[in-house]
C-alpha cells in the first residue's frame, strides 16, 4: 500500500515536471515565433507595393501603354481598386465560397480550426488558410519567408497574425487587400493578379461591371486557377456556390436562376447552353485569348523603356511600382511618333545586316517627340536594346559643327581661312611613328587654302584638325561636357574628327543650341507624374530646369548658318554632302558623319520646328560596305520622318537674333551664289567659356507684339536682346526691346540682382537718373510671380 502510494506521488511529479516542462517549451517557441513574426501593421503598404501597374501617356493623353512590375521573375498585372470599385456580386461570391463565416470570427475559424489540428494529429498535410484572414497573410505577411510551403510552423504564425491583423483592420478593408492580391492565373506574358486584372483577363470587363454569374465563375478559380482548363467541370461548382449564396441569403433564387441561364464566355472559349442553362457543348478555341496583350503591347516601346528608367531614378523602384502605380504624362508627340516609325519602315537602302535608330526633339525644350531604336520591320516588335540612347556610338563629322562653332565664339568668322593640306602633329601614345597624320575622306586633298565655311561643307578633316589645333582641343572639350558628350581620354586631336561615342538623342539634344539661341537642356522624356489618386508628385511646369548657355544667340545663329549651308550650298556633283534631307519649302541644317570603317552613319539636323538624328549601323559593331556613305543612307530618312512631322504646318524660318549682317562669300567659283553671316561689332561678346547664370526655358525669339488691347495674363516688359532679361541702367538704348510675356513667366525674365558693368560700358546716364527719381541707385530685387487682375 506505501509502495503504491510513493509510485503515485513519483508519477503525478513525473506527470508536473513533464507539464512544466511543456509549458517552457511552448514558451520558448512561443517567444521566438513572437520575435520572427513580421509587423502585421505593414499589411496595408505591402499589398500596394506587391506591384501595381504605372499607365504612361502621350501629350495629348492618349495611353502608350502599361509598366509592369516584376515579383522575382515575374511580371505581375496588376491595379489596385477599392472595394465600391467592385461588384457587390463578386464580394459576395468570394466570401460564400471562401469564408462563409468570415463577418463573424476575428481571424481564425473555430470549426477550420478544429480540422486543422485534427490533421496536424493524424500526419496528414496542412491545409491551405481556411479564413480570408489566413489567406491574406499567408500571401503578403509571410510570403517572402515561406514562399507558399505548408508547415506546422508557417500555418501557427499565420494564425498568430490573423488575430492580430483582425484587431487592426476592419473586415472591409481585408477584404479590399484580399481582392487586390488574390492569384487568378496566368496571363501570357503576365501573371495575373487582383480581380481587376481577373476581370479584364477573363471578361474584358472592369471589377464593377461583372455580373452574378461572372463573379461566380471567378471565384471558383481562386482555389485552383488551372481550372480555366476544362469549363465542364467548373459549370457544377458554379451551381454549388450559387445555392450557398442562396442559403447565406446573399441573393434571391431569382437571381441564382437568371445567373444559372446566362450565356457566360469565359475568353477563348466557345459554349452553347440549354434554355434551362446546361452545357449543349464547350470548347477551348484559343488559349490565349485571355492574355493581357493590351498591357504588354506599348506604342513607342523604346521610348516608354526610357521613360521606365527616368522614373526609378527619380522616384526609386517602390514609388513606381507600389502606392497604387502612377501616371505618367510624357513629351511624346504621336505625330512625331508616327513620322519616325512610317520613316523607319519605308527605309529600304540600308546596308545588309545594319539596323537604325532615330529621334526627334523640341529644340526649344529638349522634350523628346518621337523615338525608334530599332529598324522597324513590319508589324513586327522591335528588338529591345535602343539605338537611340542606349548605343554609344563614334559620331564622326557630326562633331565638326561644334568645333567650328566654337571657333566661332572666339572671334575668327565664316570665311577664317585654313590649309586643306598634309599635316603632323606629335603623338607621344597610340600614333604610328609618334606622329598624328589625319587625312581627308578617301584621301583627297586640294593643297589650297579656303574659308572655313567651304571647309564645313566638304567635311574636310585637314582643315577641320588644324582649326581645333588653333583655337585649342580643350575649348571644344568644354562645350562637349556642357552637353553630356565628355570626350574619351586621350583622344586629343582626333576628338575634332568624331572620336567621340554619344547617344543619337543626345546628339539631338547637343544641336538644338543652334536654333534655340545658344542654350542647351537635356533631353526629357516626362511632363507630369501622378499618384493613381491624381496627388502630383512631378509637374515640369513648375520644376524648370535652368539651361546653361553654350553660346550667345548671334555666335549660335553662325553657326546655324554653317550647317544650313552643309545642306544649300553645294550639289551632290558639287561635293555636297546633305542635300538629300531638303523637304518641300522647309529651311533644312545639319550634318552627316561617319566613323571609321565605316562602322556608323548618322545625320543630325534641323528645321525652325523640329530637331533630330538618324543613325544607321549593326547592332553589334562591324564594318559597313565602303560604297555607302551617310548623305545616301541616312538623310533620306531623316528627310522623310520629317516631312512626315511638318505636313499641316505652314512654314516658318529660323529665328534671326538682333546684330546679324551678310556678306557674299568669298572664292565664288568655289561657294557660287553663298552669302555667310556675320555679326555686327556691336553685338560682339566673344567667350569661350560657359556661362552658368542663363535664364530659366523661356525662348527669346525676335517676333514683335503690337500694344493692342490689354490681355490679363500678360505684361510688356523691356528686355535686353543680348540676355534675355529684363533691362537695367547698365543696358544700352539700342539693345532695349519691348516684348509682351505671360505674367507667370516673369521670374524668368528676372536681372541679375547685381549687376556690374562690362568692362567697355558705363551705366547709361538717362536710366541711372530714372532710378534715382525713385528713390534708389539700385537695382530692383529678382520680382515676385504677379496674379491677375
Amino acid at each position: 500500500m506505501i509502495f503504491l502510494v510513493r509510485f503515485l506521488k513519483f508519477l503525478l511529479s513525473l506527470l508536473i515536471a513533464a507539464l512544466v516542462a511543456g509549458l517552457g517549451v511552448a514558451a520558448t517557441y512561443g517567444l521566438k515565433w513572437t520575435r520572427e513574426l513580421p509587423d502585421y501593421r505593414e499589411l496595408d503598404s505591402l499589398t500596394r507595393s506587391m506591384g501595381s501597374e504605372t499607365k504612361v501617356y502621350a501629350r495629348d493623353n492618349t495611353p502608350l501603354g502599361t509598366l509592369i512590375p516584376k515579383v522575382g521573375d515575374q511580371r505581375i498585372s496588376r491595379t489596385l481598386v477599392t472595394l465600391d470599385e467592385i461588384s457587390p456580386y463578386m464580394i459576395a461570391a468570394l466570401v460564400a465560397n471562401e469564408d462563409r463565416r468570415f463577418f463573424e470570427h476575428y481571424g481564425m475559424d473555430p470549426y477550420g480550426l478544429a480540422r486543422q489540428f485534427r490533421r496536424l494529429s493524424q500526419g496528414e498535410d496542412v491545409q491551405g488558410g481556411s479564413t480570408l484572414t489566413n489567406q491574406l497573410v499567408k500571401n503578403t505577411l509571410l510570403l517572402e519567408e515561406y514562399q507558399q510551403a505548408r508547415t506546422p510552423d508557417r500555418k501557427l504564425k499565420e494564425w498568430m497574425l490573423s488575430v492580430q491583423v483582425e484587431r487592426s483592420f476592419t473586415k472591409e478593408e481585408i477584404l479590399q487587400n484580399y481582392l487586390n492580391t488574390i492569384y487568378w492565373g496566368d496571363g501570357g506574358p503576365v501573371e495575373l493578379y487582383g480581380v481587376a486584372s481577373a476581370a479584364q483577363a477573363y471578361f474584358r470587363t472592369t471589377p464593377k461591371n461583372l455580373t452574378l454569374a461572372q463573379a461566380a465563375y471567378l471565384t471558383i478559380l481562386v482555389p485552383r486557377a488551372r481550372r480555366y482548363e476544362d469549363y465542364a467541370a467548373v459549370r457544377p461548382l458554379i451551381k454549388t456556390l450559387l445555392g450557398r449564396m442562396v442559403e447565406d441569403q446573399w441573393i434571391t433564387q431569382a437571381q441564382a436562376d437568371a445567373a444559372w441561364k446566362e450565356n457566360l464566355q469565359p475568353r477563348g472559349w466557345q459554349v452553347k447552353y440549354d434554355a434551362q442553362g446546361g452545357i449543349v457543348s464547350a470548347k477551348l478555341v484559343d488559349r490565349t485569348a485571355k492574355e493581357l496583350k493590351a498591357v504588354t503591347t506599348t506604342r513607342a516601346p523604346h521610348f516608354v523603356a526610357q521613360v521606365e528608367q527616368e522614373l526609378v531614378r527619380r522616384f526609386g523602384q517602390d514609388k513606381v511600382y507600389g502606392s497604387g502605380g502612377l501616371r505618367v504624362y510624357t513629351t511624346l508627340n504621336p505625330k512625331v511618333q508616327n513620322a519616325v516609325e512610317t520613316a523607319s519602315r519605308e527605309a529600304t537602302g540600308l546596308p545588309f545586316g545594319a539596323t537604325l535608330a532615330a529621334v526627334v526633339v523640341d529644340p526649344d525644350t529638349s522634350e523628346v517627340l518621337g523615338m525608334i531604336g530599332q529598324k522597324l520591320q513590319g508589324s513586327a516588335p522591335p528588338a529591345d536594346w535602343n539605338n537611340a540612347a542606349q548605343g554609344q556610338r563614334q559620331i564622326g563629322s557630326t562633331i565638326k559643327p561644334i568645333l567650328y562653332t566654337t571657333a566661332l565664339s572666339t572671334g575668327l568668322t565664316q570665311d577664317h581661312r585654313e590649309d586643306d593640306k598634309p599635316v603632323s602633329f606629335p603623338c607621344p601614345v597610340g600614333c604610328k611613328n609618334g606622329r598624328y597624320e589625319p587625312k581627308n575622306f578617301e584621301g583627297a586633298t586640294t593643297y589650297r587654302e579656303m574659308t572655313i565655311r567651304e571647309a564645313l561643307d566638304r567635311s574636310l578633316n585637314l582643315v577641320t584638325v588644324r582649326l581645333a589645333d588653333r583655337i585649342g582641343v580643350n575649348k571644344l572639350f568644354d562645350k562637349l561636357r556642357a552637353m553630356d558628350i565628355p570626350p574619351n581620354d586621350g583622344t586629343g586631336l582626333a576628338a575634332a574628327l568624331g572620336a567621340v561615342e554619344t547617344t543619337p538623342v543626345k546628339m539631338a539634344a547637343a544641336y538644338a543650341p543652334f536654333v534655340n539661341g545658344g542654350l542647351y537642356r537635356a533631353p526629357r522624356y516626362i511632363d507630369r507624374v501622378t499618384t493613381a489618386r491624381g496627388e502630383v508628385l512631378y509637374d515640369a511646369a513648375t520644376d524648370p530646369v535652368r539651361p546653361k548657355r553654350i553660346w550667345t544667340p548671334q555666335v549660335a545663329f553662325q553657326g546655324l548658318d554653317m550647317i544650313r549651308g552643309v545642306v544649300n550650298d553645294l550639289t551632290e556633283a558639287q561635293g555636297g554632302l546633305a542635300g538629300r534631307a531638303k523637304f518641300g519649302e522647309w529651311p533644312v541644317a545639319g550634318k552627316t558623319g561617319t566613323s571609321n570603317g565605316p562602322k556608323d552613319f548618322w545625320f543630325v539636323g534641323t528645321t525652325p520646328v523640329y530637331t533630330g538624328a538618324v543613325w544607321v549601323g549593326k547592332q553589334q559593331g562591324g564594318d559597313m560596305p565602303v560604297n555607302y556613305y551617310s548623305g545616301y543612307v541616312n538623310a533620306p530618312i531623316w528627310r522623310r520622318m520629317m516631312e512626315l512631322a511638318h505636313q499641316g504646318m505652314p512654314v516658318r524660318q529660323f529665328s534671326e537674333p538682333p546684330g546679324i549682317y551678310y556678306a557674299d562669300a568669298p572664292d565664288p567659283q568655289f561657294l557660287p551664289n553663298v552669302k555667310l553671316a556675320f555679326i555686327e561689332r556691336r553685338y560682339w561678346n566673344y567667350d569661350s567659356t560657359i556661362d552658368a547664370s542663363a535664364p530659366p526655358p523661356v525662348q527669346y525669339r525676335e517676333s514683335r507684339y503690337a500694344q493692342g488691347a490689354s490681355d490679363p495674363s500678360t505684361v510688356i516688359i523691356g528686355l535686353d536682346r543680348t540676355t534675355n532679361r529684363m533691362a537695367t541702367e547698365f543696358t544700352p538704348p539700342e539693345n532695349v526691346v519691348k516684348r509682351r510675356v505671360q505674367i507667370s513667366e516673369l521670374p524668368a525674365y528676372a536681372p541679375d540682382p547685381k549687376p556690374a558693368p562690362l568692362t567697355d560700358q558705363q551705366p547709361d546716364p538717362a536710366a541711372v537718373k530714372a532710378v534715382r527719381n525713385q528713390g534708389t541707385a539700385t537695382p530692383a530685387p529678382k520680382p515676385a510671380p504677379l496674379t491677375q487682375p
